[in-house]
């Protein structure tokens, strides 16, 4: 087996139990839960089969919601930042940084896989937070939740990808 393979199986199976063993039950001030599994999401290769990208997110996001008693809104979520990363990724990168076939995170500038971060992560927890409060009087809340959750995700992201990604 394609050990691009290998490691994308266990880096979804590792953020999996991360997530729902350990992180699901940490709340940071009473309400901060850090979401890191669309970690997996930022690093599966671009080159890979789109359709099976999709379905692989919405897995991973229904993976999420059968142990959280979430009902669906993390599939949703995981999904849509899922189809939209392609299109973020080519605002951030200008078209000579993006070369398709040779895409790795680690390898643009920091900045740039910072915005791009900074970006799906906002969306993903912006959707999240609407589906779970499901009403326009929450929107502060809403609001609230999305960054402040946002904020702890991207740093414990950021430094899990420095700290357990090759740099290519």
């Amino acid at each position: 087996m394609n050990s691009l393979v290998v490691n994308n199986s266990f880096r979804f199976i590792g953020l999996v139990l991360l997530q729902v063993l350990v992180l699901n039950h940490v709340n940071l001030f009473g309400f901060l839960n850090p979401m890191i599994y669309i970690v997996w999401i930022f690093l599966f290769p671009i080159r890979k089969n789109k359709s099976l990208f999709l379905i692989l997110s919405f897995l991973l996001g229904l993976t999420i919601d059968f142990f959280s008693d979430s009902g669906g809104i993390n599939a949703a979520a995981t999904l849509f930042i899922a189809f939209i990363r392609l299109p973020v990724l080519k605002a951030v990168l200008k078209k000579t940084d993006f070369d398709y076939l040779l895409f790795n995170l680690r390898a643009i500038s920091f900045g740039k896989a910072f915005l791009f971060i900074i970006i799906l992560t906002l969306i993903h927890h912006f959707i999240i937070f609407s589906l779970e409060y499901f009403s326009l009087n929450s929107i502060n809340s809403i609001i609230y939740n999305t960054i402040l959750t946002s904020g702890i995700t991207i740093i414990i992201s950021i430094l899990g990808i420095i700290l357990f990604s090759k740099k290519k």
